[in-house]
């Protein structure tokens, strides 16, 4: 496997890993990650995730059982030409602290003979793909963010543009806001570059946002279910699944569900330029004041107002308009944070196609719970 050579399928077949001092890291493990797929490993402290990941770059051997990437087994290739062609991303980004950033990305093409123009060219175009200035190049990693310092991190991994790219809870040292962030810059490469993704975290929402597959063990090494999101929410294998999965598992479910197949109504409405209609107007409590591009701008409860002026001068109460491309998860959370229960439908330029009421959110979600429960193959 050369580096730029195309996606390859990773599969384990009866893998073992002990450690000299007799404890089993891995027992028993077959399991396929589909190329071009993001495989996410979780599981408690110890279960043998991290050197399930390091087995497949040679950090580690395994002790039996046969590892192959790409339909060659790793066992039969150079370890430092293996770990040259596979992208490695770790928690803390492990970047040279006394080389530039634009070096530190520079490093896996330079090992691999490109000359040192072509390199930095890469790991500039790198940067810039990863969210990251032409100026950042030049300063160093501890003159950068935790955030920043990540996104060197998968750039680095991504220099020799790797099939497979290996990613060791790399966001678990970041706050929230951040994590986030950088999720959505993950998956945004992902859509783009199509790599066979696996990647390691302990956090199962982080696992059900990013992967496509889930692997779950238990300590011991042991596999317990490897599942898409979907069906491992919907029907965990054991008890244990469902209590790693947590009480929330069913919140979970919908976030893996959009607005995209919701019905919606038509709005009741009036133009911020248009007079406020109050209490006595005889129409319907809730209005949605739009902009002059039919965005909305808020609530206007006519219960409340006495009436006079333009509506966008009245009190309005926050609307957060949802696109179809929106969670269920998100839909539910805002018909219930939404003054009038409606969740304002809008398109990709903001402007407003109609209101979902609460009733149909739950509805959906209903279906949607009962359709992912339903065994694979089973009459509708």
């Amino acid at each position: 496997m050369q580096p730029g050579e195309g996606r390859a399928m990773i599969t384990f077949d009866a893998v073992h890993k002990r450690f000299p001092n007799g404890t089993t890291a891995v027992d028993d493990l077959s399991l396929d990650m589909p190329e071009g797929g993001v495989t996410v490993l979780v599981g408690s402290s110890g279960c043998g995730k991290t050197t399930t990941l390091r087995m497949i770059n040679r950090m580690l051997d395994p002790t039996s059982g046969t590892i192959r990437v790409g339909g060659k087994d790793v066992l039969e290739q150079d370890a430092a030409l293996l770990r040259r062609s596979i992208g490695y991303v770790i928690q803390q980004s492990g970047l040279f602290p006394h080389r530039t950033v634009l070096d530190n990305v520079a490093t896996v093409p330079l090992l691999l003979g490109w000359g040192r123009r072509k390199a930095r060219a890469r790991a500039s175009e790198l940067l810039e793909t990863v969210g990251l200035t032409a100026e950042s190049g030049k300063r160093y990693p501890h003159q950068l963010s935790g955030g920043q310092q990540q996104r060197v991190g998968v750039a680095r991994a991504l220099a020799a543009d790797p099939p497979v790219l290996l990613m060791d809870e790399p966001f678990g040292a970041v706050d929230p806001v951040v994590r986030t962030q950088l999720q959505d810059e993950l998956m945004r490469l992902q859509s783009e570059l199509n790599k066979t993704i696996v990647f390691v975290t302990h956090d199962i929402d982080e696992a059900v946002r990013l992967g496509d597959r889930i692997a779950v063990f238990r300590t011991g090494g042991r596999l317990v279910q490897c599942a898409e999101p979907g069906e491992l929410l919907a029907r965990p294998a054991d008890a244990f699944v469902a209590d790693f999965l947590g009480a929330e598992r069913g919140l979970k479910l919908l976030s893996l569900s959009t607005l995209k197949d919701v019905e919606y109504e038509e709005a009741a409405t009036v133009h911020a330029d248009e007079p406020a209609p109050s209490r006595t107007s005889g129409g319907p409590r809730w209005l949605l004041v739009l902009s002059p591009a039919r965005t909305p701008l808020g609530w206007l409860d006519t219960d409340e107002h006495d009436g006079g002026g333009t509506a966008a001068a009245a009190p309005l109460l926050p609307v957060r308009p949802l696109r179809g491309t929106d969670s269920l998860l998100s839909a539910l959370n805002e018909s219930v944070a939404s003054p009038s229960g409606l969740v304002a439908r809008v398109d990709d330029s903001g402007a407003l196609m109609g209101v979902i009421s609460r009733e149909e959110i739950h509805t959906h979600a209903g279906r949607t719970h009962t359709a992912a429960a339903r065994p694979s193959g089973s009459a509708v």
